[in-house]
C-alpha cells in the first residue's frame, strides 16, 4: 500500500520563555505584537493627509489613548464570545474558568463585538467620527489576526480536517490522521491577502468616504473566514450545526451582512472634498 508522505509539524514550544514563575507564551506574545504594530500603522495612517484629503479626524494623541479600550474590547469581548458561543455548558458548570485565559479560548467574533462597544463608546467621548475610528482601526485589525493564527499553527490547534494533500500534517493533538494546516490557510487569508486589500483602499483614498474600510473589513473577514473553515475540524464540543455548517461560519453571516449595510450607507454619503491648492 502507498502510504504518503506528510510535512512534519514543527514542535515549538508553545512557551517562548521562563521568567521565574512567569511563562511567557507566543499566544499572548502574538497579541502584544499584534497591538503594538497596529498601532504604528494606524498612526501612520492617521498622519498623511493625503489618504483623508485633508486633516485626518482624529489625532494620533486620541488613537494612543484608544489603544488601551480597544485592548480591553479584545480580550473582554474575546473571552465572553468564546465563553458564549462556543462553550456555556462547560463555564456555567465551572464559571471560575472563565478567568483561566491562559488556559486559551477567544473567540473572533466576541472580540468584534468588544472592538465595536469600545469604538463606539470611544468616539462619542471624544467627539471623533464613528465609522473614522473604525476604519483606522479594521485597517490595522488583520496584522493582529495574521499573528493570532500563527500563534495557533505553534501551539497545535484549531486544526484542519483530515486530508492527503501533500503538506498534510499531523498535529500533536489531533490523533494519528494527517490533516490541513488549516491555521496557515487563515493566515494567509485573513491576515496577509486583507491587509494587502484594505491597505490598497486606504492608499486609493476611500477614507475620505467613512465606512468602506469597516464594511470591506467586515465582508472580506466573512468570505475568507468560511472559506477556511471547509478546511478546519469543527469545535470539538460543538461539531458540525444546522446543514453541515459550523459556528465559525453562522458567525459570519451577521457580520457579512452588517458589512454590507455599512458599505451601502458610506456608499450614500458624499466623500470629503479634497483641499485646494494655494
Amino acid at each position: 500500500m502507498l502510504v504518503l508522505p506528510v510535512l512534519p509539524y514543527p514542535a515549538i514550544n508553545p512557551v517562548l520563555i521562563h521568567l521565574g514563575p512567569l511563562a511567557v507564551r507566543w499566544y499572548a506574545l502574538a497579541y502584544i505584537v499584534g497591538i503594538l504594530l497596529g498601532w504604528i500603522y494606524a498612526r501612520s495612517i492617521i498622519r498623511s493627509p493625503r489618504l483623508w484629503g485633508g486633516a485626518a479626524p482624529l489625532a494620533t494623541a486620541d488613537f494612543d489613548d484608544f489603544v488601551i479600550w480597544i485592548t480591553l474590547g479584545i480580550i473582554l469581548g474575546g473571552r465572553i464570545g468564546y465563553v458564549l458561543f462556543y462553550n456555556l455548558p462547560l463555564f456555567a458548570a465551572h464559571p471560575l474558568q472563565i478567568l483561566e485565559l491562559w488556559n486559551g479560548g477567544m473567540s473572533f467574533h466576541g472580540g468584534v463585538l468588544g472592538c465595536i462597544v469600545a469604538i463606539v463608546l470611544f468616539a462619542l467621548n471624544r467627539g471623533i467620527p464613528i465609522l473614522s475610528l473604525g476604519d483606522v482601526t479594521t485597517a490595522v485589525a488583520p496584522i493582529g489576526l495574521f499573528l493570532g493564527r500563527i500563534a495557533n499553527f505553534i501551539n497545535g490547534e484549531l486544526w484542519g480536517r483530515p486530508s492527503d494533500v501533500p503538506w498534510a500534517m499531523v498535529f500533536p493533538n489531533g490523533g494519528p490522521v494527517p490533516r490541513h494546516p488549516s491555521q496557515l490557510y487563515e493566515a494567509a487569508l485573513e491576515g496577509i491577502v486583507l491587509f494587502l486589500v484594505l491597505n490598497l483602499l486606504v492608499r486609493l483614498g476611500v477614507l475620505k468616504r467613512p465606512g468602506i474600510v469597516t464594511g470591506c473589513f467586515a465582508l472580506g473577514y466573512g468570505v475568507a473566514r468560511i472559506t477556511c473553515e471547509f478546511f478546519r475540524e469543527p469545535d470539538a464540543q460543538l461539531g458540525f450545526l444546522w446543514g453541515g455548517l459550523t459556528m465559525g461560519m453562522l458567525l459570519c453571516i451577521p457580520l457579512m451582512l452588517a458589512g454590507v449595510a455599512i458599505l451601502a450607507y458610506a456608499m450614500t454619503c458624499e466623500p470629503k472634498p479634497k483641499p485646494k491648492n494655494g
